[in-house]
């Protein structure tokens, strides 16, 4: 009878040692999935002018960052579910962690770029620009310096993987430099979307009692505003997460399916854009065809005609 308790016990202990990296795996692999067919469809819509501006090839940048995200969580998570007492390198691991944590620098970054729609660099006034750049900037440096004292600290808890996994709670917890990290990241957010839409309202007031221009402005807005909030409604639980959980697994799987949301919504962005110009570009085909034709068809009538008088 005691060894069948024993053997439970052992089973329990098993299950509860791997549950958190088989939670990642199921995280990842669906919001992967997801990803990975977007970007199939964005292909498939976009068009050679789409593909040559600098919007599109970062968002394919970020995607790229995204998947690559996706496979080293695959590979440390499928490691630790197969052989947790043989953990893979400690140089894989920590990748994995720096493609967890600095990329939404650059999903932040790409959405920064809507503000130059506005204010194209080529006739916007320098000033200008320095005024309306000058914080999201400064702001950003400040995170690449949170970021990278967190990364210093983090390292310096163990040199095997094994050491940084169980470290991770002493890591986690009420850490200041992530605190500041999340919540820089939900003012540079803040502060780019506001003042997007913003612009974006009084700039188009004038013309949106025009037919078709007032619901893809609409659009536009809802799109801008959607980025902006699942972001940052998991950047909250990112912060409450870590001032008021010890354990880091649960505030790990947000901070993984975050990364997906962000790039999912800059993805879905473009792809709307890249779809109407694909559609644009056929219907604009179709009328030319249909204006080729009607134009052949009248050259055959007024040929008749002519053979006709003969």
């Amino acid at each position: 009878m005691s060894s069948v308790t024993g053997s439970e016990v052992a089973i329990d202990a098993f299950i509860d040692e791997i549950r958190p990296s088989f939670n990642y795996i199921v995280a990842d692999a669906a919001c992967s999935g997801c990803l990975f067919t977007l970007l199939v469809v964005l292909l498939g819509f976009s068009t050679k002018e789409s593909r040559r501006r600098l919007v599109f090839q970062l968002n394919v940048l970020a995607i790229c960052v995204a998947l690559t995200l996706a496979i080293l969580t695959g590979l440390t998570s499928g490691k630790a579910v197969v052989d947790p007492f043989n953990q893979v390198s400690t140089r894989l691991y920590i990748t994995a962690i720096v493609f967890a944590f600095y990329p939404p620098l650059l999903y932040d970054s790409i959405l920064l770029t809507r503000l130059f729609t506005l204010y194209p660099v080529t006739i916007t006034p320098w000033f200008t620009l320095v005024k309306i750049f000058a914080f999201p900037f400064c702001i950003k440096c400040a995170r690449v310096v949170v970021l990278a004292l967190w990364f210093n600290d983090y390292v310096k808890f163990g040199s095997t993987t094994q050491a940084l996994v169980q470290n991770q709670g002493a890591i986690w917890y009420r850490n200041r430099n992530m605190t500041a990290e999340w919540t820089m990241q939900t003012a540079d957010n803040l502060y780019s979307v506001s003042f997007f839409l913003y612009n974006l309202h009084v700039r188009t007031s004038s013309i949106r009692s025009v037919s078709g221009i007032s619901e893809r402005i609409r659009q536009i807005f809802y799109i801008s505003a959607a980025n902006f909030v699942f972001p940052l409604l998991f950047n909250i639980a990112q912060i409450i997460l870590i001032t008021a959980d010890r354990s880091p697994y649960t505030g790990s799987l947000v901070i993984l399916i975050n990364n997906f949301v962000t790039v999912i919504g800059i993805l879905c962005a473009t792809l709307w854009l890249s779809g109407s110009e694909w559609v644009r570009g056929h219907k604009e085909a179709l009328a030319d065809a249909e204006d080729f034709a009607r134009w052949g068809g009248d050259k055959f009538h007024a040929a008749s005609d002519v053979s006709g008088g003969v």
